[in-house]
């Protein structure tokens, strides 16, 4: 069984340096210490922060330094672009009527980075 997340989630990126928190406004929520999240916590800025600096060629910031830089791979800031919903997420616990963010969901950036849980803040409320 997997855990539940909560806000102050633990987060990383495959293309990030890093760590980052989840941010998960308590509106329209479960609580317990912090609200529970759910798959549509996913707004870069407002719930995925970034992960430092991006080190994805595909990400345009990056492959123009790295141009200028005559092909020596520059990492720029990282700036989340989240085109969906965390996967797959706990489709028999809705939250606010949406499933709840598990720890083995997994969010996808538009340039290719992976985002993954690495602490879900709560060892306590397990979800199938």
């Amino acid at each position: 069984m997997a855990f539940c997340v909560c806000g102050g989630a633990m987060t990383a990126c495959s293309f990030g340096m890093a760590p980052s928190t989840l941010n998960v406004l308590p509106v329209a929520r479960v609580v317990s210490s912090t609200p529970v999240a759910t798959i549509m916590d996913n707004i870069p800025m407002v719930n995925v922060m970034p992960f430092g600096m991006c080190t994805n060629p595909a990400n345009p910031a990056v492959a123009s330094a790295t141009a200028a830089a005559m092909g020596v791979l520059t990492p720029m800031p990282c700036i989340p672009v989240i085109p969906a919903p965390w996967a797959p997420g706990s489709p028999t616990v809705l939250v606010g009527g949406k499933p709840a963010l598990n720890n083995t969901s997994k969010l996808m950036c538009a340039y290719g980075g992976i985002i993954q849980i690495t602490n879900p803040a709560t060892v306590n409320i397990q979800v199938p």
